[in-house]
């Protein structure tokens, strides 16, 4: 099934690489460096096929972007010094940090290689929910859903609907529906009973957690403990947090650093919005970060990093490496800062 959003936007990567745009504008629109963005790194994803693999890249992969950047002037620095260069508008040249989200285990055995080759640090953004298990890596646990079935019984606000799910392309549809379903009218607080309920009602035991899939504590503590890794925040159950009252909200962002200290004996510095879209974070969750005592938050707004980032340090834009885009020179076309005014209405200062 094609994608027909990706479609154009790579045509777009590949119109501007081709005219020349992207390396003739990005003296002036590259602003001073990246945050970049994975989730999943590993050579062999236990589905290749999944509607979810754009959340994967390959080691070897990762490896030629660092090289590439490296050998094109960039600077690989940990989150801690590139806010520093953000404050001081980015004097002393173009630098780039990495982050990762959810805490992946292949982030420690496939990608944690890959880093020490050539001293690039990365931040790990931590949900103390999913690694105890007590909230649900629920875009996985859908597909798992929809990969032992050919329909699904669906409860709504509507009544009961039948979800088909009989053949490769019903499934796609089937993940789409069910993700709306848990993201638009299941309550935020709900989703992750809202899902057992659904598995258990179609005879489906889906158990705790993705054992093997995410870190356990003890290896988050060995990450913790390396020169590269800094542990970050990312909520306690990893909540879209704009659905959430307030009271609840606050909670999710300022009691996990409570939780994180507790569990690996030093506070996060740094905050990562859960999703971090449009939806998913505001104003009003800009400021529940600021209050939190977080130093940085970062968004998956697409964008580079400019001087003027420094007055919006809890609404910073990241540059996301993913397996939509696997190839040196789609990123080397985004942080040209051509995309970011594409991807942002104009906008080349993003924040939110």
């Amino acid at each position: 099934m094609i994608d027909g959003g990706e479609a154009i936007r790579k045509l777009a990567l590949n119109v501007a690489r081709y005219t020349g745009l992207a390396p003739l504008a990005k003296p002036f629109v590259g602003g001073i460096g990246a945050i970049l963005m994975l989730h999943r790194v590993t050579a062999t994803p236990e589905r290749p096929n999944s509607v979810n693999r754009h959340l994967n890249i390959a080691p070897a992969f990762l490896d030629k972007l660092i090289a590439d950047m490296k050998g094109r002037g960039y600077a690989f620095v940990t989150l801690d010094e590139a806010i520093e260069r953000i404050k001081i508008g980015g004097k002393g040249g173009q630098f780039a940090t990495i982050t990762a989200d959810d805490a992946y285990r292949d982030n420690m055995t496939e990608a944690l290689p890959v880093l020490e080759k050539h001293g690039a640090p990365i931040t790990i953004y931590v949900a103390p929910g999913l690694t105890d298990g007590a909230a649900d890596l629920w875009w996985d646990v859908v597909e798992d859903l929809v990969d032992t079935s050919s329909r699904l019984t669906l409860k709504t606000a509507n009544g009961s609907t039948v979800v088909d799910s009989s053949t490769p392309g019903k499934k796609i549809q089937a993940v789409a529906r069910l993700n709306a379903w848990l993201t638009l009218e299941v309550r935020e607080e709900e989703q992750g009973a809202a899902l057992r309920e659904l598995a258990r009602s179609n005879g489906i035991d889906i158990g705790t957690g993705r054992p093997g899939i995410l870190m356990s504590w003890d290896e988050i503590r060995r990450m913790a403990a390396h020169p590269l890794v800094t542990i970050g925040a990312h909520t306690i159950n990893h909540r879209n947090l704009k659905r959430l009252a307030e009271a609840d909200a606050r909670h999710e962002i300022g009691d996990v650093r409570r939780i994180l200290m507790e569990r690996l004996g030093q506070e996060p510095r740094h905050f990562a919005y859960p999703y971090g879209y449009a939806s998913a974070v505001g104003c009003r969750e800009v400021g529940f970060a600021r209050d939190a005592g977080y130093v940085s938050a970062v968004t998956t707004r697409h964008g580079v990093l400019r001087a003027e980032h420094g007055g919006y340090l809890h609404a910073l834009p990241r540059i996301s490496v993913n397996g939509r885009y696997q190839s040196v020179a789609h990123i080397r076309t985004m942080l040209s800062g051509v995309t970011t005014p594409l991807a942002n209405a104009g906008k080349m200062v993003v924040t939110i």
